[in-house]
């Protein structure tokens, strides 16, 4: 039996966690100490070294809410399990600056990724090595004044705060290292950053390095505009559309009963647009407030899609403690097929950034639900002890928009299956799914070595509970990683 899903944009915290630290520690080894990646540095060309690794143990039990044993007893899905994954991803970058303010820059790195035991999908012994980075670029000028970036090739791209476009490579599944999700480069990327007095405007062409088991061959290109302020806060605008995607859409029944029916080819052609935003920080009273807002609009004249989604954000930043300490309050929503209607209204969040902290729905609920017919509430403490330490809490409050409507349809790319048996693609007849609560703790042990630990839980609500005629236990499990970077 495999479970299968959709989830080349899941990226758990531990990720998203290990990626700022490993921005910090960077320009904390830069400011410090010598380069210790500097291979050559000689008539204006500079040549480094890269390298990444990472081990991370995982432990779950009663996955999914061990919703198997009641909806599909044959399939003899064991819910709890355990399994070891690693990964490493060694590559060279260079820098030419042969012409003073012109310089060409390019990477090369792969990454080999491997999981030891079966994990939260079913997949067992497996792993792949793939190309990560392996692009050409120019730049001339400077970003906050008159400049230009061009690019081409295999790379990474983001754009807002990663709502839509953010994860282009696909990890789990035959690939192996699910959790850690190791691969964000386009498999085929061209942009250019066009910089003039703090807007930036940025064309764009892009390929997702999607699974081989479960290739949509999407093809993307747009465009977005974004104005950073000096103080920090920023205003931008994305226009994206999908040139070409053999990704189907699904859509509700009629009234909500009987199966949905499936749209082939339906991402083919869909457009979007993503305003998004971020306060410059307060003065006063609100100081030490911000505020930040994403909202996206999506439509599809073949298939009639109109959809929409979008999450506002609030944080304020203690101050007068022992411990630096940010409260953040988000809710989020994205809309849902209306069985009521003809018109396709299911939001596609193609390929978002789905870490806790950044867009997932939930902590253990995100390798359940994507960012379709879904809302939350969601509340987080973080606080450091110290510079090299942060414990991170978060809860979440998950709920569907629309009754007797798809939820669990991965990214409109891939059926979840237990065995056979398709389970919440036809929706639920309560709107509250899950309550998820997450610790995590993270430490800098030196600049190039993180260490990671969460624990997490995820109650069932009366939608999840209906399902199984209310024989669902809470869902728990917990991880410890460790990630070397230079």
């Amino acid at each position: 039996m495999r479970r299968e899903g959709a989830i080349h944009a899941y990226r758990p915290a531990c990720a998203l966690l290990l990626a700022f630290a490993t921005a910090r520690a960077t320009e904390v080894a830069n400011a410090q100490q010598p380069d210790q990646t500097l291979l050559y540095d000689e008539n204006g060309l500079k040549l480094r070294w890269h390298l990444q690794l990472g081990l991370n143990a995982v432990s779950e039990r009663n996955l999914y809410w061990n919703l198997a044993a009641t909806t599909s007893p044959q399939s003899d899905f064991d819910p709890v399990s355990h399994w070891l994954e690693g990964y490493v991803e060694p590559g060279l970058r260079f820098e030419w600056a042969p012409f003073g303010r012109s310089t060409f820059y390019g990477k090369l790195s792969s990454v080999g990724s491997y999981t030891a035991g079966t994990d939260a999908f079913d997949w067992s012994d497996t792993g792949r090595i793939t190309v990560e980075d392996a692009y050409l670029g120019y730049r001339v000028g400077s970003a906050r004044a008159t400049g230009l970036d061009l690019s081409l090739g295999s790379r990474e791209l983001k754009l807002g705060s990663g709502m839509l476009i953010a994860n282009g490579g696909s990890s789990g599944f035959e690939r192996g290292a699910l959790k850690f999700g190791p691969r964000k480069a386009w498999k085929r990327a061209a942009f250019a950053h066009v910089y003039e007095d703090g807007f930036t405007a940025t064309p764009f062409y892009l390929q997702p390095n999607e699974l081989p088991s479960n290739d949509g061959h999407n093809k993307l290109a747009g465009g977005d505009l974004r104005y950073d302020a000096a103080a920090g806060g920023f205003l931008g605008l994305s226009y994206i559309n999908v040139l070409h995607s053999d990704s189907p859409y699904v859509k509700a029944p009629r009234g909500g009963v009987g199966p949905p029916t499936l749209l082939p080819r339906g991402r083919d052609g869909t457009n979007a647009l993503n305003l998004y935003a971020r306060t410059n920080p307060f003065s006063g009273a609100f100081r030490n407030w911000f505020l930040t807002g994403d909202f996206a609009y999506e439509w599809n004249r073949t298939v009639d899609l109109e959809a929409w989604g979008g999450r506002v954000q609030v944080g304020y930043a203690f101050s007068g403690l022992p411990w630096p300490t940010v409260l953040t309050y988000s809710f989020q929503t994205f809309s849902g097929d209306d069985p009521k209607t003809s018109r396709l209204e299911r939001f596609d969040p193609l390929y978002y950034e789905g870490s806790p902290g950044a867009w997932a729905t939930g902590s253990k609920s995100s390798l359940v639900f994507t960012n379709s017919n879904i809302r939350a509430h969601e509340v987080s403490l973080r606080v450091h002890p110290t510079e090299r330490d942060t414990v991170t809490l978060r809860y979440a409050r998950i709920l569907a928009n629309e009754l007797g409507s798809p939820i669990q349809f991965g990214q409109a790319t891939r059926l979840l299956n237990f065995g056979g048996a398709a389970y919440l693609i036809s929706g639920v007849t309560e709107h509250h799914l899950s309550d998820d609560v997450f610790l995590e703790y993270g430490r800098t042990i030196n600049p190039n070595t993180f260490l990671t630990a969460g624990v997490s839980m995820s109650v069932p609500g009366k939608g999840i509970r209906g399902v199984a005629d209310g024989r669902t236990p809470n869902w728990v499990g917990g991880f410890v990683n460790a990630v070397v970077n230079f």
